[in-house]
């Protein structure tokens, strides 16, 4: 599946990336099988663009957040960074791309050191990029402090002094320290409050339009996703189930597990219902799928077809694609 746009650049394309982590069991610890976190994901992500990553827990994104960091090595598949295959960059090759993808964590307290005051941290990826001079340094330092909406006062001060949001507006002017173009944001305001979480989604969107960064937004609140993202991919046990706009997703969703999300998100209109039911009730935690759709067990659509037949990519519409033969079939 290849989603394209002629008019625009991909930043980063990922193309049948696969992650397998190992079962073992007994006393000898043999491998009885294989967990497929990350199952032949494909997506691209343009250039100044936002594409969100959607899923329940332990549907694999964060896995695909650290295979594009390189923190992981992918089993097969390519990340395809400004044109370059990374996938299998040695540490001394990635060397130059660390500082072109970054990432902002969900926990931002985790993230920073405790021992170091906001300045020393911050000024670390100042002096990576290749700031010598103190005083440049300092300077740089006061103007991603501000970026970030922050005092250049705070510079002194400790991780344990800032509250949640204070922080995760840190680790973002630490982000931004290297001058990155493309930054892999793993549910960076899901342990925020809501009041907190608009401000820093609203300080990414104005960060990329004056910056012109691209994002990889992972996260579970939909309406921050609708908000902030140009495009959507919907994940569950390692596959993209759908990617489309984010218009055509909250409108116009296809696949039932993109339809069961959408349904369970709090509309104030109490007579507003999605028309298609997509869940039967019944919840399969196994960690080995049987053959077929991976969404089979959930699903009061499946058929035989559904249980025995891998599911490809089928399109649906205009940039719009779904891992489900019969929604295809029946439009």
């Amino acid at each position: 599946m290849k989603l394209k746009n002629k008019n625009h650049h991909a930043i980063l394309r990922i193309e049948g990336l696969k992650k397998y982590f190992p079962i073992h069991r007994g006393f000898l610890q043999k491998i009885d099988g294989w967990v497929k976190a990350v199952d032949g994901v494909s997506f691209e992500i343009e250039q100044g663009k936002t594409m969100g990553l959607v899923g329940e827990s332990g549907c694999g994104k964060t896995t695909v957040a650290r295979l594009i960091l390189k923190l992981l090595e992918s089993d097969a598949g390519k990340i395809i960074f400004q044109g370059h295959d990374i996938s299998r960059f040695s540490e001394k090759e990635m060397k130059p791309y660390r500082k072109k993808i970054q990432i902002i964590f969900q926990d931002p307290f985790g993230s920073l050191n405790p021992r170091m005051t906001i300045g020393q941290s911050i000024e670390e990826g100042i002096r990576i990029l290749g700031h010598k001079h103190k005083s440049t340094r300092k300077q740089r330092l006061g103007e991603l402090l501000k970026m970030a909406g922050m005092s250049p006062e705070s510079e002194d001060r400790y991780p344990h002094e800032f509250s949640g949001g204070q922080r995760q507006r840190i680790g973002i002017a630490r982000a931004l320290s290297v001058e990155p173009s493309l930054i892999v944001c793993d549910e960076p305001v899901s342990a925020l409050d809501v009041s907190i979480q608009a401000q820093i989604i609203n300080l990414l969107k104005d960060l990329q339009d004056q910056l012109g960064l691209s994002y990889l937004f992972i996260s579970h609140d939909l309406n921050v996703v609708g908000y902030l993202c140009n495009t959507v991919s919907v994940m569950y046990k390692g596959h993209i189930m759908e990617i489309a706009s984010s218009e055509d997703i909250f409108n116009y969703p296809r696949h039932p597990y993109t339809i069961s999300l959408l349904s369970a998100i709090p509309d104030p209109d109490p007579d507003k219902k999605w028309h298609v039911k997509s869940s039967n009730g019944y919840i399969d935690h196994s960690d080995v799928v049987s053959d077929g759709c991976k969404y089979q067990n959930r699903c009061s659509m499946a058929e035989t077809f559904c249980r025995k037949e891998k599911m490809v990519f089928e399109k649906v519409g205009e940039n719009h694609f779904v891992r489900c033969w019969k929604v295809a079939k029946n439009i």
